[in-house]
């Protein structure tokens, strides 16, 4: 059955991404680009081709999302999806149900660094990030992915909260990634084994070298040193925009300015109180 890792775009989903796909794909946990790719993104046009959906049609896949589900999941086994969709149960349309979900793994960042982080990545303006963030028709789309709906940060956060009462769902906060990877990590891995039921056991050696391989500094030089699909180029010099690019130089208290905090101070206030933002 499926874990899915949801998060608001520029949140940390990557980073996420990054240690599971080093722990549990790679023999001795050292981190490559190439083993991000047992994790894929949903929607994905190539899971959709697998059952013969008709990929130019965005009806027909949000149609089959479910049918999709079923065929990518293996009886007994955990399969991983990465998707940046807002949960959506409604008459017209589902975008997962109980029966093909086992978990969520929700990655939230403060959404003032949301606005920085994403204002550099897509070459847009502080206030056009702004607006987006809390646009509640956000669609996004690129070669590789389906039509998204994101809907606003606020609803993306709520929604995928109905999987608590289930006690599949699992919040993680990106300034926990940061500040403490270890225990962090370390709690994802137990809320894995939680789900599969099984007893909790960890290989320490495997670990370490997780920890060690997707630091942020190592990711900047694999980065530097090969193509990552999530790289974009910039639109008027064509050069190359790095995706691993502030870091903790990430500070809204230095980048943004005091219209564009009151704005979202105003409009995220309880959410951001209830993570301890505010």
């Amino acid at each position: 059955m499926i874990i899915w890792l949801a998060s608001y775009p520029k949140s940390g989903n990557t980073f996420v991404r990054s240690l599971l796909s080093s722990y549990i794909f790679s023999k001795d946990g050292n981190f490559s680009f190439e083993l991000l790719k047992n994790i894929k993104q949903f929607p994905d046009k190539s899971l959709f081709k697998q059952i013969g959906v008709d990929i130019n049609n965005d009806e027909e896949m949000y149609k089959n999302y479910i049918n999709t589900q079923k065929i990518f999941n293996k009886k007994d086994t955990i399969r991983f999806l990465k998707t940046h969709s807002c949960f959506v149960n409604s008459k017209t349309f589902q975008f997962t149900d109980r029966h093909n979900t086992l978990g969520v793994i929700y990655v939230v960042r403060d959404p003032r660094n949301i606005v920085t982080s994403h204002s550099y990545h897509f070459q847009k303006t502080p206030q056009e990030s702004l607006e987006s963030l809390l646009s509640h028709q956000v669609l996004t789309k690129d070669h590789r992915h389906c039509t998204t709906y994101l809907g606003s940060w606020k609803y993306h956060y709520n929604s995928w909260k109905v999987f608590r009462k289930f006690n599949k769902y699992l919040l993680v906060k990106y300034e926990d990634l940061i500040n403490d990877t270890e225990k962090t990590f370390l709690n994802i891995l137990k809320f894995i084994a939680h789900l599969g039921r099984v007893k909790f056991t960890y290989d320490k050696e495997k670990f370490e070298n997780t920890i060690k391989t997707t630091g942020f500094e190592n990711m900047q030089r694999l980065e530097a040193l090969g193509n990552f699909v999530e790289s974009k180029k910039d639109k008027k010099t064509g050069e190359k925009i790095n995706f691993f690019n502030m870091g903790v130089e990430n500070d809204w208290k230095k980048l943004l300015d005091k219209k564009i905090k009151e704005s979202l101070d105003k409009e995220l206030a309880n959410e951001m109180r209830e993570l301890n933002y505010l």
